[in-house]
């Protein structure tokens, strides 16, 4: 690309929301315009207009990425808005770059001042070409927004519209000059990922007074986004919305928002106002509303929802209603926190790029959307932030964190495991899920790295034993205050995933054709499957004798047959003595019900599935959960909320045993990556009488749908041209498959009751 675009900032702040422009006329005797494209981007985030109009519906433009290494730009066709004269306005907000980020209550880590750049490139009919750029010719004034966060919210004073900016001849009083900032074009790279944009809209379900006299509205799903809101009141006057995602004591629970403030301002013009907040967002179900001039309705107000743009892949029910809501949750949860990077949670002082979180949800998020853009997008940053950091992959990506003294509790980052982990895991879930080499291919460098940097991490005795571990996090058992302090050996932990990662990378380098690195990791896996075995396992038992050690060494593979099957009967004990509640954190819950499925506790993982005391999946449904919550208990029986400081409601990663889900309980699973050959294994248990799920994959729809009737199953299954299908049935030979419809029913043993 040829730059000629400055980086150019306002001589005033103006709020942190400042307006630029500039006003241009087409050259002439070159013909009618055959083509104009603007390439924007921004330090903070920009809106651009031509002419009037907004150029593209796209949010937050342009997201957070590691910017120090990294600037993304977004381009946009614009033939069609130019005029012989015509202006280009730019608004900016706060953003990544310059608003808060964390919990430490600072900002502006990636610098002081928001700049824009912005280049419109035209073409005429004759071939030549004009340039309009940012540079220090551009001037700058106040908008309608005072103040702008992701965390804290936005406030807009209507009186301050005025539409003159964005049109020729503006008068521009009060208006500034600019200056340029420095900027290494070499850092600007096109999107990879999709751009955010708002996907849904939510009516009130519910509006109320509560005890204290406050006005709640209630949309009735827990979201990311804002509240578009209808007004008309004196001007001057000042509407105020606070979101929360719960209520506490008939009151806004905002106490888990912890120092976000997650509040919109809107002053009144006195005529009819919209106000809509695209400078933050918020995550919410309620709102309370104060300054409502006259009688607030429920046509005022309407939830948006954003996100980044997803395309819906998976698709799954059941017969069992609060299993159908619980996979909906998950939907709702991984939406909310796939905006622009994938977070841990959207609604408190943190919505960091947590890296535990996603290596266990990636295979769950690729098979109910297409990530692989997204997640390719990410994993850029991933490589960027390892690559300035000694092989480190960071606990968050973008790493903000390097800039605290001390983060939180944690000590000076290093690599640990399933954190870290995520730079393996993830491309591997994608190839899996779309089989395309090429993102192991842009990823092999950074999976190389991390694996190279936990061999060095290991102790003389081939464990990697020592050093800072998340281990199982949030282990049920542990004390709200303290969700370190997990069941599970952290070696025992650390040393699994050191396994799965080097042998996943010797995989890697084999399918890619590099001899020495698949020497290298697969000697490396033999060996850490050697010493895990030498000093955890003992006639089946693994150290620390928890059900995430289980499930981690049946799941990965690390045992011999004996020793995996009394794992397995190991396991379904501990799962039993629980009463078939959970008892694992992060890193065993993805894997418990596969590690059972595996050993033939079938029945068991069905029961830890559909259970719905605390702590289980279903019991935040039977409180009314409509995403997934980041502690079992997040919300206590009783309607309070867990006294935990980390207790968000919109937490995807406990959410991955959706992805066991897909395979077991609706029976679509790849046999070669991307589904080029598809294995059909629905699993009925549980009571469940009948099951549907779809997928579109890389090569057409794959569906499966199962009833159980008396002491049949019967099957229709859906496979596209060109894929091989198996057909795997309980009690039945496997069956090839060939493209097309296929209806079958075989008897099937006795199963437990009905769907409750």
């Amino acid at each position: 690309m040829n730059w000629q675009a400055q980086l150019i900032a306002a001589d005033e702040d103006f709020a942190g929301a400042p307006l630029l422009r500039q006003q241009f006329r087409l050259e002439e005797g070159h013909g009618a315009v055959t083509s104009a494209t603007l390439s924007l981007t921004a330090h903070g985030i920009v809106e651009a207009w031509l002419n009037g109009r907004l150029v593209s519906d796209d949010l937050l433009t342009p997201g957070w990425s590691s910017y120090e290494w990294r600037l993304r730009y977004a381009t946009y066709d614009v033939t069609e808005q130019l005029a012989t004269t015509s202006v280009l306005g730019l608004a900016l907000g706060n953003g990544w770059f310059r608003g808060r980020l964390g919990w430490s209550g600072r900002g502006a880590f990636y610098g002081d001042e928001l700049g824009a750049f912005a280049q419109l490139d035209i073409t005429f009919e004759d071939g030549s070409t004009q340039t309009v750029a940012t540079d220090e010719g551009w001037t700058a004034g106040p908008s309608e927004v005072l103040a702008n966060d992701l965390y804290d919210g936005e406030t807009i004073d209507a009186r301050l519209r005025d539409d003159a900016w964005l049109k020729p001849g503006f008068g521009a009083d009060g208006w500034v000059g600019v200056h340029a900032l420095d900027l290494d074009t070499a850092a600007l790279e096109p999107y990879i990922g999709p751009r955010v944009s708002a996907w849904n809209e939510l009516p009130v379900q519910k509006i109320w007074t509560s005890e204290s006299g406050k006005t709640l509205v209630d949309f009735g799903q827990n979201l990311v986004g804002w509240v578009r809101v209808r007004v008309q009141g004196p001007a001057g006057s000042e509407v105020t919305l606070r979101h929360a995602e719960v209520l506490e004591d008939g009151e806004l629970g905002t106490r888990p928002l912890r120092s976000a403030l997650a509040t919109d301002r809107f002053i009144l013009s006195g005529d009819e106002d919209t106000f809509e907040p695209t400078f933050t967002f918020h995550g919410f179900r309620y709102a309370e509303v104060s300054g409502w001039p006259g009688e607030l309705r429920p046509e005022h107000l309407t939830a948006v929802a954003i996100g980044s743009e997803l395309e819906r892949t998976g698709t799954f029910r059941t017969s069992d209603p609060m299993l159908n809501q619980f996979h909906e949750n998950v939907v709702w949860g991984m939406r909310g926190n796939f905006v622009d990077v994938p977070t841990d949670c959207p609604q408190r002082d943190e919505r960091l790029g947590w890296t535990g979180d996603i290596a266990a949800f990636a295979p769950t998020a690729a098979f109910l959307f297409n990530v692989d853009s997204f997640l390719s997008d990410w994993l850029r940053n991933v490589a960027l932030e390892q690559a300035h950091n000694d092989g480190i992959i960071a606990y968050v990506v973008p790493d903000v964190l390097k800039y605290l003294d001390r983060p939180g509790s944690f000590p000076e980052t290093e690599s640990t495991a399933i954190w870290s982990d995520a730079g393996v895991w993830v491309p591997w879930a994608l190839y899996q899920a779309y089989g395309d080499e090429k993102i192991l291919e842009n990823q092999f460098e950074s999976m190389v790295s991390h694996v190279r940097r936990v061999r060095s991490l290991l102790s003389p005795n081939g464990l990697w034993d020592t050093g800072f571990q998340f281990g199982d996090w949030l282990d049920p058992d542990a004390p709200p205050e303290d969700p370190i302090k997990a069941k599970a050996d952290f070696g025992v932990v650390a040393t699994a995933c050191a396994y799965r990662s080097a042998a996943i990378l010797a995989e890697t380098a084999q399918l890619l054709g590099h001899e020495a690195e698949h020497a290298e990791f697969a000697e490396l896996a033999a060996d850490l499957r050697s010493a895990f075995n030498k000093h955890y396992v003992d006639g089946g038992r693994v150290f620390s004798d928890c059900t995430t050690v289980y499930a981690l060494a049946i799941v990965f593979g690390l045992l011999d047959a004996a020793d995996e099957e009394a794992a397995g009967t190991r396991l379904a004990e501990l799962v039993a003595e629980s009463g078939h509640r959970i008892s694992s954190g992060f890193a065993g819950t993805p894997f418990i019900t596969d590690a059972l499925t595996q050993t033939g506790h079938l029945d068991d993982a069905y029961k830890l599935l559909l259970q719905r005391e605390c702590p289980s999946w279903l019991y935040p449904v039977t409180m009314g959960a409509t995403t997934v919550w980041e502690r079992w208990d997040s919300m206590l029986p009783d309607g309070s909320i867990n006294p935990g400081e980390m207790t968000s409601f919109n937490h995807y990663a406990l959410g991955a045993v959706a992805d066991w889900m897909h395979r077991v309980v609706g029976g679509i699973s790849p046999l070669a990556p991307g589904y080029a050959r598809v294995l059909i294994a629905p699993q009925p248990g549980g009571g469940l009488t009948e099951a549907e799920t779809a997928l579109e994959t890389p090569h057409g729809r794959v569906a499966v749908r199962w009833i159980v009737a008396g002491d049949e199953l019967t099957v229709d299954a859906d496979v596209p041209a060109g894929v091989e299908g198996v057909l795997r049935l309980p009690g039945q030979d496997d069956r090839a498959l060939t493209p097309g419809h296929v209806s079958i029913t075989v008897p099937i043993h006795p199963l437990v009751g009905v769907s409750r």
